[in-house]
């Protein structure tokens, strides 16, 4: 018996990690927080691993993994053509349209988060500054 090597066969047939992944993923974070616990529970290097994998691969501070998934699934049935040209083209300028709010929206958010770390920052150092002065008052009236 020979075993196969051939690339079409062995993506065709993904192993248990594969399907074990997936099937993790599209249950969410809360599955791969479980199994994470659970394989605390039962035998801890496993839960260890688990937990090295969600932060290797990003799961613990990305967005939800079934909303990652489910979002390539719904952008691939939506680009699939209808075979109505008018609406076709409806439909692509409002994804274009969508796709650039969202954009614009996630930059907006990246620019809020950076003027309240700065607002934070200036707030730090103003009150760092009032209190070497004090400490500079202090010292000179005691001298």
């Amino acid at each position: 018996m020979t075993m196969m090597t051939d690339p079409v066969h062995a993506t065709s047939h993904p192993g248990w990690f594969s399907r074990s992944e997936a099937w993790l993923d599209s249950k969410g974070k809360g599955a791969w927080i479980a199994a994470m616990v659970l394989g605390f529970v039962f035998f801890w290097p496993i839960g260890l691993a688990l937990l090295g994998y969600m932060i290797w691969s990003k799961r613990m501070f990305n967005t939800s993994c079934s909303r990652r998934s489910s979002w390539k699934s719904h952008r691939m049935a939506m680009s699939a053509s209808t075979g109505n040209s008018a609406f076709d083209a409806y439909k692509a300028d409002t994804l274009r349209r969508l796709e650039e709010e969202q954009t614009n929206f996630e930059a907006f958010l990246e620019r809020l988060r950076d003027a309240k770390d700065k607002a934070e920052f200036d707030q730090f150092m103003n009150e760092r500054a009032k209190k070497a002065e004090r400490d500079a008052s202090d010292d000179s009236n005691a001298a």
